[in-house]
């Protein structure tokens, strides 16, 4: 069996996100417009009528941006819980009824050869999930806004073999950035955004030999670079003892444009 990943675009401009096994796929979030998404998927030899489904994580704009065109020009349904569908819909949106699938927390579900499983995240939104999705003997979890990893969370981050997780942001970039004070607040809150700092400290601390590619997500474009998350990731690694050596693959996700395709089965 063929299991791959991809990212198609990770920041606060869009979020979206592609797993696939040889046939058939998912989307995670539809951040982007739809346009984008299936030009993306065409150039990566991915068929539109191959996506069973996306599903989404809440309500912000940058994860649900292309989601309305998207399901109702492909008919591809959509699934997230009861209290993100309530934040989603309203007069604006039209997306159609048959496209619409309420999701319980914590519950597994089956889709395109996936065993999924939605659970809570701290973030300032009505509701925020991230994913859990198993594929076999492989595990992948996406959490990619959060602004701290609590203790229901926590288990389901540590348990993949391919980890999406958020690095928001550089520290001391944001508090000397000019942002408004209350919006560093608000990225720096418990229900905020995860800063490289954090994320490097519970990878640090929860790395294992059953991770195998760690992906670091959903990077500010005023507040972070790739360089400031890779610094950090290996000077916290560094003062641990910590030596990789290759071993789990790191990558940084592209804020507007597809990565390569990640393989965990060939």
């Amino acid at each position: 069996m063929k299991l791959n990943f991809c990212s198609l675009s990770s920041g606060s401009s869009g979020n979206c996100y592609y797993l696939g096994n040889e046939f058939h796929g998912i989307l995670i979030d539809a951040g982007i417009s739809a346009t984008a998404i299936r030009k993306f998927l065409k150039n990566l030899d991915i068929s539109m009528q191959s996506i069973m489904g996306v599903l989404i994580t809440h309500n912000h704009i940058d994860h649900i941006k292309g989601l309305e065109v998207l399901t109702r020009r492909n008919s591809i349904p959509a699934f997230t819980t009861q209290k993100i569908w309530k934040s989603i819909l309203g007069p604006q949106k039209r997306i159609s009824s048959d496209c619409i699938r309420e999701i319980p927390l914590k519950q597994k579900f089956h889709l395109a050869g996936f065993d999924i499983e939605a659970f809570p995240v701290c973030h300032d939104a009505p509701e925020t999930v991230g994913f859990h999705i198993c594929a076999g003997d492989k595990k992948i979890t996406v959490a990619t806004d959060l602004g701290h990893i609590c203790q229901t969370a926590a288990p389901y981050i540590k348990a993949a073999n391919l980890l999406v997780i958020e690095s928001n942001y550089d520290e001391q970039m944001l508090v000397n950035g000019e942002y408004p004070y209350y919006l560093k607040a608000r990225i720096k809150s418990d229900h905020g955004h995860l800063g490289n700092h954090q994320a490097s400290a519970f990878l640090a601390d929860n790395i294992s030999d059953n991770l195998s590619h760690i992906c670091l997500a959903h990077l500010s474009k005023n507040n972070n670079t790739p360089e400031m998350v890779l610094k950090t990731l290996q000077k916290t690694f560094s003062e641990r003892g910590i030596v990789l050596n290759g071993h789990p693959r790191i990558s940084i996700l592209n804020r507007n444009m597809p990565t390569n395709m990640i393989r965990l089965i060939e």
